[in-house]
């Protein structure tokens, strides 16, 4: 194979030669050195080249040794290692303006004219300053002598992209920043540990995360522990927050809950300011009689490795931010790289920095509504959502008992994380609502078989209690089986009839689509299908039509890319060793692509692409030129991704014996199959929270078809829906267009998988590359 590029890079995109820089800059956050990686790469495969500024803008000031230019092997290895490699520094040396002319001084000497940021708003609201002040800096540069008009004539614009890097996600205009679900994780992995110590011992514990101006860790962390209180500076609780409080936790004690969690952001404070301490809220639960401990979580909320999601989310901004830099003219703003939803967007950086001031002036001037509405969208629907599911009674959400349903969850397909959080959420929501939920276990064929066993069948009503502590458990609680409804479609009308279901909620992957589907396509024949009927995704696959995202995907990447991970680390200690992973996914490869994304893979095969001979030969070049530039350094472990399904006659084996023999001792290979270990244990925080808001979402889409006839139910197409994050919305489908429209019945897939964009991404950054002549 033959690559044009540095250090087996594919060779460089058309387009004018420049130095692009990248710093990190801030507190660090898990999820940094991807960023880092990915702008290096994309800038390398850009025709351009890459530049670090180590230590944050102190570097910057300081110049030298301090901004160097890497090549690619300088970042293999950075998407599995925590913190920043190149560092970060507080700097009060380019607050001055001083400060800011030696930057400017060292640029030049470097030939440098776009700086790619990855901080928090103090640190892209800098660079933003630094582009403002740029002209007249280079001006003041000539005026002393230090450059030439000559030198300067190059660099008249500085070009500014911002990423923004943040464990506490506050900054406006993205949902999420990078950091911020890695320090999720770290909090409710500590929680869910707590939580069992706490059960044991009937105890309260009260636990500290960090957040001093923006509640977002604790607000999530709440949704997904099941905690029964959370303070967050955006909405402190009223004056009698102490009453209402105890009030919550008795009546929980009260209906049987063994533990009590309190979840306080280091930032809370009541409506009049006043600070709320965690041993504040310790003596108060003690005071009630509750043996009750604190917990602070300092630091340790930074630490660790970043999860799959922080991985993908540096790496596509940080190519994003190239592109950026490269299509940018003197006009341009500078835009600062966000995600909507599942969507890739950039922002004006300054409204961005300007809107998140605004929510700690309006929390200041104690405007709590105003500060709640600065926030995303998404973070008082998290809001809301965590209150309605974490009190036992609210008789102010009751409806009329006329517009009350019985309302059937069931669980179809095979396990994935984040089943039990929605079916909690929708039970929870059920009960404020006056709705009672029914939960059928085991699927449809353990409703049409075994609904009237005694002493106990598989249709039963659900209480508070019952699915309380389900948000933090994998697997499914009341049993998931891949059984349709058309193996006994009569028998399934008479269950519905005979327990009188008003709707049903249906949670699971491609077999809970195709049951709804049936389903619809029987109410003709079955009066008693002609319900509300809601499908909310739920497969490590990926893979249903309707939605970018499945609940269980995120699970199934972290443990992915743990097992990744570990076997990497193996291959990197004996030098000369690939492992070809197998990862589950059935006919899509989701799984496999953004695993592959996430972990740095060399090769990725999809079942979309097939495998073919001339491919593997290429990538086998591809190793053994790989292998020979090799001169002991680090991280030189590789990984090649193939989804289960990639090829009938490539299986995984048959690839590593195919590299084995033609390594011909100069490398060797292994084989690594996790099997079950992809539906993980524990469900991620994001599986958790989005569970519990999609759970939300669909049951109140069900109950706006209260009151209505069975014609006109089944009449109107959103009936059947299916509930999805498409592009930068969460919304609902009607079943019927996503069905003859959308879908893929052979393969079991959309027809359109979003990820697909990915994969040359994934090629690029590995430096496979499309000069490898794939089609």
């Amino acid at each position: 194979m033959a690559t044009d590029g540095v250090n087996g890079a594919p060779p460089p995109l058309p387009g004018k030669k420049r130095r692009i820089g990248v710093m990190t800059s801030g507190g660090d956050a898990p999820g940094m050195n991807g960023a880092v990686r990915a702008v290096v790469r994309m800038t390398i495969a850009s025709g351009c080249e890459a530049y670090c500024i180590y230590e944050g803008y102190q570097g910057l000031v300081d110049g030298g040794d301090m901004i160097k230019q890497v090549e690619w092997d300088d970042v293999r290895g950075y998407l599995a290692e925590g913190g920043t490699l190149i560092g970060t520094a507080r700097c009060a040396d380019f607050r001055k303006r001083e400060g800011r002319l030696k930057a400017a001084r060292n640029m030049i000497d470097k030939g440098i004219d776009a700086l790619i940021i990855c901080g928090g708003d103090g640190s892209l609201t800098g660079a933003d300053t630094f582009r403002k002040e740029w002209p007249a800096l280079l001006k003041e540069l000539v005026a002393n002598g230090q450059v030439t008009p000559e030198q300067i004539e190059p660099f008249k614009h500085l070009n500014i992209v911002g990423l923004v890097g943040s464990i506490d996600n506050d900054m406006s205009s993205t949902d999420a920043t990078i950091g911020c679900y890695s320090s999720l994780t770290r909090i409710c992995e500590s929680v869910d540990s707590i939580d069992a110590t706490a059960r044991s011992h009937q105890r309260a514990f009260v636990i500290e995360v960090m957040g001093r101006h923006c509640g977002w860790l604790a607000l999530m962390a709440g949704v997904s522990t099941g905690a029964d209180f959370i303070m967050i500076p955006e909405n402190p609780p009223t004056e009698n927050w102490k009453e209402e409080m105890c009030k919550i936790i008795g009546k929980h004690r009260k209906l049987g809950k063994r533990k009590t969690i309190v979840i306080v952001a280091e930032g809370a404070h009541d409506i009049n300011l006043k600070k709320i301490t965690s041993n504040e809220v310790k003596d108060l639960l003690s005071e009630y009689g509750l043996d009750t401990r604190v917990t602070t979580l300092g630091h340790v909320q930074r630490g660790g490795a970043a999860v799959a999601y922080d991985r993908m989310l540096s790496t596509l901004q940080g190519a994003e931010a190239v592109k950026a830099v490269l299509e940018a003219t003197p006009d341009t703003a500078s835009p600062v790289i966000s995600i909507v939803e599942n969507k890739i967007v950039r922002k004006p950086l300054l409204e961005a920095v300007r809107l998140t001031h605004e929510v700690a002036e309006a929390i200041e001037a104690k405007d709590f509504a105003r500060a709640m509405k600065l926030r995303d969208a998404e973070f008082a629907e998290y809001y809301y959502c965590f209150n309605i599911t974490t009190a036992s009674e609210q008789p102010d959400l009751l409806l009329p008992v006329e517009k009350r349903m019985r309302i059937g969850i069931i669980h179809v397909g095979a396990p994935a994380g984040g089943m039990n959080a929605a079916t909690r959420a929708a039970v929870a929501y059920c009960l404020a609502r006056g709705h009672t939920p029914v939960a059928l276990y085991n699927g449809f064929p353990g409703l049409c078989r075994h609904h009237d066993d005694k002493p106990l069948g598989s249709v039963r009503d659900i209480g508070w209690l019952d699915a309380e502590d389900w948000s933090t458990r994998g697997g499914s609680e009341i049993g998931c089986n891949r059984g349709l409804p058309s193996e006994d479609i009569g028998m399934t009308a008479y269950c519905f009839e005979k327990y009188e279901l008003d709707a049903l909620f249906v949670v699971g992957g491609f077999e809970a689509f195709t049951a709804v589907s049936e389903l619809r396509l029987a109410r003709d024949r079955y009066p008693a299908f002609r319900i509300p009927m809601v499908v909310l995704p739920a497969t490590v696959s990926n893979n249903v039509p309707g939605t970018e995202y499945s609940l269980g995907s995120d699970t199934c990447l972290n443990a992915l890319i743990q097992y990744c991970d570990a076997c990497r680390q193996s291959a990197s200690a004996s030098r000369r060793r690939v492992f070809v992973i197998e990862t589950q996914g059935g006919a899509s490869g989701y799984i496999a692509t953004i695993a592959g994304l996430s972990i740095g893979a060399l090769a990725v095969y999809t079942p979309e692409e097939g495998i073919n001979i001339k491919m593997l030969d290429r990538d086998i070049e591809h190793l053994r030129e790989t292998f020979a530039k090799d001169r002991g350094q680090s991280r030189a472990g590789k990984i090649i991704l193939r989804n289960e399904k990639a090829s009938q006659t490539y299986t995984t084996e048959v690839i590593s014996d195919m590299i084995r023999q033609e390594a011909k001792g100069r490398f060797e290979s292994r084989i690594g199959i996790p099997g079950h270990w992809q539906q993980g244990t524990t469900p991620s925080p994001m599986d958790r929270v989005r569970a519990t808001r999609f759970g939300v979402k669909s049951l109140q889409h069900l109950e706006q078809f209260a009151g209505k006839s069975r014609d006109e139910i089944s009449k109107d197409e959103m009936s059947a829906a299916i509930i999805g994050i498409r592009g930068s919305q969460v919304k609902f489908s009607p079943m019927k267009k996503i069905e003859e429209e959308e879908t893929d019945w052979k393969n079991r897939r959309p027809k359109d998988e979003f990820w697909m964009e990915f994969k040359p991404l994934v090629d690029m950054l590995s430096g496979r590359g499309k000069s490898m002549g794939f089609s």
